[in-house]
């Protein structure tokens, strides 16, 4: 029998203890972190660095992109509400529960983190540090993604492909009733799997190199793909905002315009810098 579509259903929380909720969502974040650590690590242990600094560099990493998922979420996803209100905007932006993160904002945040890393160690100029890191950035895309999964939530549009999710859980874009639910992509997933393909392409480029790879061809190329597939995969997602109706490109492709753009200068940045040594 051929597939038609997948009921997913699954609860968001995973278990309770003293009346605190473990969420799939906490849990992918965490591991997020711990699974880039340990990459992290192995590379800096590979190349003959102290692991100490990485301890450092996940630090700076975890600060970054909780601050700058949350701030870019309400800056690029709640601006309206800047205009109409602009005391709630900030108090909901800093105060908990935290229910909205941007990726776009989390990047914007990490690589300012990268810059100010270097800094404080200058035997690593700064597209020495990116390069190591977008691996570990990968992978943490394919568990926030899976997190979102979990959640049922960034959801995409209708689909009559075998594989659509029908997400039951979602009360956003679903009709109340279950029978209505429709089918489907599973924006999600698209997006976990290539991150983590992206990941496992990443090492194996690294893994031929190491510290002779040119500075910033890691960097230059892992944003310009990644966000090169989100551009895409925003054409399959509903919009996360109402006011994104009434654009032709939704927010998520706009803010990967200038990432791409960012990645392609990086690129000629190392062409340059290799071509001269």
């Amino acid at each position: 029998m051929i597939l038609t579509f997948v009921d997913w259903n699954p609860d968001p929380t995973i278990f309770e203890i003293f009346g605190f909720p473990v969420r799939w969502y906490g849990l992918c974040f965490a591991m997020a972190f711990l699974a880039g650590f340990q990459v992290l690590s192995y590379i800096f242990k590979k190349e003959g660095r102290p692991t100490e600094q990485a301890d450092h560099l996940l630090i700076y990493a975890m600060v970054a992109t909780v601050i700058g998922a949350r701030a870019g979420h309400y800056f690029f996803y709640e601006f309206p509400l800047l205009q109409s209100d602009p005391v709630r905007f900030f108090t909901q932006m800093i105060i908990p529960p935290y229910s909205g993160l941007a990726s776009h904002g989390a990047g914007i945040g990490l690589f300012t983190a990268f810059y100010l890393y270097s800094r404080k160690y200058p035997g690593q100029s700064y597209l020495y540090v990116t390069d190591r890191v977008v691996p570990t950035v990968a992978l943490g895309g394919f568990f926030i993604r899976m997190g979102n999964l979990m959640n049922s939530e960034i959801v995409g549009k209708p689909t009559d492909l075998p594989w659509g999710f029908k997400f039951y859980r979602d009360t956003e874009f679903n009709a109340m009733s279950n029978a209505e639910v429709l089918a489907r992509h599973p924006s999600q997933l698209y997006e976990a799997l290539s991150c983590l393909v992206l990941f496992f392409v990443i090492m194996w480029y690294w893994s031929k190199k190491k510290e002779k790879t040119p500075e910033g061809v890691i960097t230059g190329w892992f944003m310009i793909v990644l966000f090169g597939l989100r551009f895409m995969y925003e054409f399959l997602k509903e919009n996360q905002s109402e006011f994104e109706n009434t654009m032709t490109l939704n927010m998520g492709q706009i803010l990967s315009i200038p990432a791409m753009l960012f990645g392609l200068a990086v690129l000629l940045y190392s062409k340059k810098q290799h071509s001269t040594h």
